[in-house]
Order: C-alpha cells, then sequence, then structure tokens
C-alpha cells in the first residue's frame, strides 16, 4: 500500500479519535468548570440537627440538572446532584428545570434577545438530537425526556409526580422507602413554547406542572428582569397565563420584570410562586426584586424559594443563606418561604444538595423553631403541591 494512502487512513483514525474522545469527555469538562463547590466554612453538625434533619420532608423548587451530561443514577464528585446524592441528603421532592436558552455574555444588568445563543452550542457539543438545535419547546422535551427514563427505569428510587393523587401515594410509598425521590417537571422561562400557545399543551402532556416566563432576556410573554425592554405582560403572556392556569400549571416570576410580576398578581386566579431567589433587603443584587413585591406575593398566599448562589445572598456560604431565609420569615412569614437552589445552573454554592444539614444546623444555630425549619426546607412546598396540583 502507497505511504500516502496509509498516511490518510492514519490521519482520518485520528480525527474520529479526536472527535470521539471530545464529544464524551468535553461535556463533563464543561459541567465540572460551570457548576461549582467552593469553599466555605460550614458549621459543626449537632445531635440535635441530625435528629431534625432526618424527620424533615425536604423539597427543592429549581434545579438545571437535567442541562447536563450527567448520568443522574451515579454519584458523581462534580456539579451539585445525582440520585445518590438527593436521596444522601434526604430530598423527597425536587423540581428539575429545563434550560432552552441562555445568552452569550450572560449578566444581571441588560441582556439582548438577540445575542447567541449557550444552550445551542451545549446542545451540539452534547450530541442533542438534531430537532433540539433550532426548537427550544424540543430541548425542553429532550431534557424532561432525561427523568421520564429514570422514573420508567428506577421506579423504587424515582417517581414523577403530576397530581394531587400521585403526591399522595408518593407520601405514602416514601414512607415505607425513605429513598424514594419525587421528581417535578418545570420550565426555565416560557420562550420555551417558542411562540406557540399549543406548546403550552404539549409541555403539560409531557408532564411539566411549573412554568417560569422569563429568564435572562425579553420574550414574546414580557419583559425580563435582566433584559432590556423592563416591559410588563404583554397581550400573548395573558393568554398563556389563561392557558397555564386552567391546566393546572404553576406559574413562577423568577428572573421577571416588576411590571411583569404585578401584572400577574393582578390577573392570577392562584398564588405565584418565586423558585429561586433572595431578597433585595439582605442582598441589594439586580437579581432580586423589592421587598414590597416579595410581600404582594406572599399576601397573595405565594410561595417564595431562596437560591444558594452569590446572586441571591451576595455571600454564598451557609450563614448567609441561612440569614436570607430568616430575613425572609420576619419580612412575609415562614410559611411562605422555601428552597430554591439553582444546583447545576452554572452557578458556585458552599454545599452539594448531600450536605443540606449543614443548611438545617445552621438555621437551628440563627434560633429558628423546629416548626418554622420543618416548613422552610420542605413541608411549605409539600402544602403548596398539595394544593395547586392538578386534581
Amino acid at each position: 500500500m502507497p505511504f500516502k494512502k496509509v498516511s490518510l487512513k492514519i490521519t482520518a483514525c485520528l480525527v474520529i479519535l479526536f472527535a470521539i474522545g471530545f464529544f464524551v469527555f468535553f461535556p463533563a469538562y464543561l459541567d465540572k468548570q460551570t457548576n461549582l463547590l467552593h469553599d466555605s466554612h460550614l458549621p459543626v453538625i449537632s445531635a440535635q440537627a441530625r435528629t431534625l434533619h432526618a424527620q424533615l420532608i425536604i423539597g427543592d423548587w429549581h434545579s438545571d440538572t437535567l442541562l447536563w451530561k450527567r448520568d443522574l443514577m451515579d454519584k458523581h464528585d462534580y456539579g451539585h446532584m445525582d440520585i445518590p446524592r438527593l436521596q444522601q441528603g434526604n430530598v423527597a421532592l425536587q423540581m428539575l428545570t429545563t434550560v432552552t436558552k441562555s445568552p452569550d455574555g450572560i449578566n444581571y444588568e441588560e441582556n439582548s434577545t438577540d445575542a447567541s445563543d449557550n444552550i445551542t452550542k451545549l446542545a451540539l457539543v452534547s450530541l442533542w438530537p438534531a430537532k433540539t438545535w433550532d426548537s427550544l419547546a424540543e430541548r425542553a422535551l429532550f431534557q424532561a425526556g432525561k427523568a421520564l427514563e429514570l422514573v420508567n427505569e428506577f421506579p423504587q428510587h424515582v417517581s414523577l409526580i403530576t397530581s394531587k393523587s400521585e403526591l399522595a401515594r408518593f407520601i405514602l410509598e416514601r414512607k415505607a422507602n425513605p429513598q424514594l425521590l419525587g421528581l417535578l417537571l418545570g420550565t426555565e422561562g416560557s420562550h420555551a413554547l417558542d411562540g406557540d400557545l399549543n406548546n403550552i399543551q404539549r409541555l403539560f402532556d409531557s408532564g411539566f406542572r411549573m412554568m417560569s416566563l422569563q429568564h435572562f432576556f425579553d420574550n414574546k410573554l414580557g419583559g425580563s428582569l435582566h433584559g432590556e425592554s423592563g416591559e410588563g405582560l404583554t397581550t400573548f403572556g395573558r393568554e398563556a397565563i389563561q392557558k397555564m392556569q386552567s391546566l393546572g400549571i404553576m406559574v413562577d416570576v423568577s428572573h421577571s420584570t416588576e411590571q411583569v410580576v404585578k401584572d400577574v398578581l393582578a390577573m392570577s386566579n392562584q398564588p405565584l410562586l418565586v423558585s429561586h431567589t433572595g431578597f433585595y433587603g439582605h442582598c441589594p443584587s439586580p437579581r432580586n426584586i423589592s421587598d414590597d413585591l416579595m410581600q404582594q406575593i406572599a399576601a397573595n398566599d405565594g410561595l417564595i424559594a431562596v437560591g444558594y448562589w452569590d446572586g441571591a445572598v451576595c455571600e454564598p456560604n451557609v450563614i448567609e443563606i441561612a440569614k436570607a431565609i430568616k430575613y425572609g420569615i420576619e419580612l412575609v412569614g415562614s410559611e411562605h418561604i422555601a428552597l430554591g437552589s439553582d444546583y447545576d445552573g452554572a452557578t458556585s454554592v458552599p454545599f452539594d444538595t448531600s450536605e443540606l444539614i449543614y443548611l438545617t444546623q445552621a438555621l437551628l444555630d440563627l434560633g429558628l423553631s423546629e416548626l418554622q425549619i420543618k416548613q422552610v426546607m420542605g413541608g411549605n412546598m409539600l402544602r403548596y403541591l398539595q394544593l395547586h396540583l392538578p386534581g
């Protein structure tokens, strides 16, 4: 065989090997570089905290874990969440949110709707199906499919909750099987509708029970807190909310402009969620809306879930997270506060989901009662779901 042909074959093989290595290893590398755990002073765990933590029903309203190419049945030493770590942390209820678009150069002040999209790039390197490359709805459905596969393959570990009856059955089953995890599905922004109201039904039929309205940019429903317009709800946005609530989809106003939140409060027939946030009075970050508006959400029996990263709590350590929760309790009452980690959402946090006992200890150290801790850590989430999931 001529040397030139041998050389071409060797080159082709090397190119193929490089491509295989890139698509196998680069997504994990990107995950490791994006979803971080930082060094932080963690409290000493007391016997009281261990006993209390074991008794808690723990729930988290926001995690973007489905975005990443990670086998969730395996325990990882990077990222923030997988099924073994959720079980280790005694988590009962986990809302998994689907990210479908994220602008390049993302920031809390101002992002263009037309900016280059990071999720398109992630979809390509992670070998998502071709139909996800130019459809945000298909991206949401693809990520949801990962959760549905877990439910089908590992029913002894994972259960999908889409209704009040399924929630009641899950609670009974978990008493016999404390390792059982209840998953729920939500969107990170309603640009996932691709501008088509019919996609609300498609997402509902695939298990989605929470939808946020905006993410880091303005969309067809209205303005983002980090967009360019500062506008409120559009006519399309009002129609979308009416459709969501008629089906029993819970509305999340995280990332929405204050005007959007006010408009939703004025028209909503259900209490609202803020699935991952902080309080402006505790952390004056452009990520957090005003305390007055938070009080209005709570006055309508809404639920406000506190996050663990710098944009929400300014100093992302367990003490400041606990202080943000205590601030929220003092502002709106303990029955309106919950957890919204934003795990695996390109955040750096002081503990992963297996280490939630540190937050239980920090709340005890701040003087919260065991009843308040039970409410915040998951009791309020359970109550909200019992009231507002479809019948």
